[in-house]
């Protein structure tokens, strides 16, 4: 299983500094926020291992927030992306199509906007600020958009 760390790598490397394809350190924690659920709803497993947990900011990875607090409102600079650690793939094929549609679908929009998002669905409302949102909250969650997107 793959890290939050990949799944931010993976993120930034799609970063485009001075568009709206710019990632700050809001963003980036809503992108992995959303890539985990969509890929416990698609894939029917957890993307990275490292807990989600509900701040008043929105769902936040605490590890992430300390590698990248430094950055501030400000852009993260893009990162380049291997998908091989070690000679081995860090994501699948199916998990690469997630991260890429959830990039398609959210990268266009900036960190507040995502913030508000967030506000509005259920895992994060229905959490206790500060408390781990739960991945099987998560995953009813996500898997109740699709099941209801695609009907």
């Amino acid at each position: 299983m793959a890290s939050v760390f990949d799944v931010a790598k993976y993120f930034l490397h799609k970063s485009r500094p001075g568009t709206p394809q710019a990632i700050t350190h809001l963003k980036l924690q809503k992108l992995v926020y959303y890539a985990q659920g969509w890929n416990l709803a698609i894939n029917g497993k957890p993307l990275f291992y490292e807990d989600i947990r509900a701040w008043d900011h929105g769902p936040v990875v605490r590890e992430l927030y300390d590698e990248y607090k430094k950055f501030g409102y400000f852009t993260i600079p893009a990162e380049d992306f291997n998908n091989q650690n070690n000679g081995k793939e860090i994501f699948t094929e199916d998990e690469i199509k997630v991260l890429d549609q959830v990039w398609n679908v959210y990268g266009k929009y900036d960190g507040k906007f995502l913030e508000e998002l967030t506000h509005q669905e259920d895992p994060w409302l229905y959490t206790e600020r500060n408390e781990i949102i739960e991945p099987s909250r998560i995953k009813r969650y996500f898997s109740n958009l699709l099941t209801n997107t695609v009907c």
